[in-house]
């Protein structure tokens, strides 16, 4: 199956060289049985085709979906166009474009942000995974079923059909999380909630089971 991956940001160049880009952090969360196709959306790589991949998973990126890039007009067309007709997940930012490109709203949080690993309500399961963002779907699109949440994120997860999309990290390990609170953390996140990070980093995260259930997804929703 091939997955085009819809590239919005590249990861540290500190933390790529140690633990890789996007583009291996996903194909090492789905794990094997899928083929990928790179398009770097983020420097106006922006396919106008929906029918090139047999499934696409938008990825994180450190810009706003509100923010007037000029990829994001064309992006969120694509997305329209893939929406109901080939499988589509969307991680952290991918989650968030997905949902303004359907009709929802994102802002950034005014209560700050959700750094480390979280407890989510998964449909009345706890699982535990790995977040770093301000900016939350505040408004789900007309249609989509909140999947995932917590008493911080309301909206942090999405299904509408073919279409499925979370907030938080599934792709980031505790080393992965370490390095940002070093790398992007201090001076700009709240040393409060640093420690807190750093506490829970050698708590076990549901990493494994998301990516078993992304790979599920994309099998089970293939054209």
């Amino acid at each position: 199956m091939l997955i085009g991956l819809l590239q919005c940001g590249a990861t540290p160049e500190a933390l790529s060289a140690k633990f890789g880009d996007y583009p291996q952090l996903y194909a090492q969360l789905l794990g094997p049985g899928f083929e990928w196709r790179v398009f770097r959306v983020f420097e106006g790589d922006v396919p106008d085709n929906s029918d090139l991949c047999d499934g696409w998973l938008v990825s994180g990126s450190r810009h706003g979906a509100y923010e007037g890039h000029d990829w994001i007009e064309p992006l969120e067309r694509l997305i329209r166009a893939i929406h109901g007709r080939r499988p589509l997940v969307g991680i952290c930012f991918g989650h968030q474009i997905i949902a303004q490109a359907m009709g929802g709203q994102v802002e950034k949080f005014g209560g700050g942000w959700s750094v480390g690993r979280r407890a989510y309500d998964w449909q009345g399961e706890t699982v535990h995974l790995n977040a770093w963002h301000q900016d939350q779907v505040i408004e789900p699109p007309a249609g989509f079923d909140t999947i995932l949440t917590n008493d911080f994120t309301t909206h942090a997860g999405l299904s509408c059909g073919k279409t499925l999309t979370i907030q938080p990290h599934p792709e980031f390990g505790a080393g992965f999380i370490g390095g940002l609170i070093e790398q992007v953390g201090r001076g700009r996140v709240d040393d409060d909630l640093l420690q807190e990070a750093e506490a829970g980093l050698s708590e076990p995260t549901d990493n494994a089971m998301t990516g078993e259930r992304l790979a599920a997804f994309f099998r089970e929703n293939a054209p």
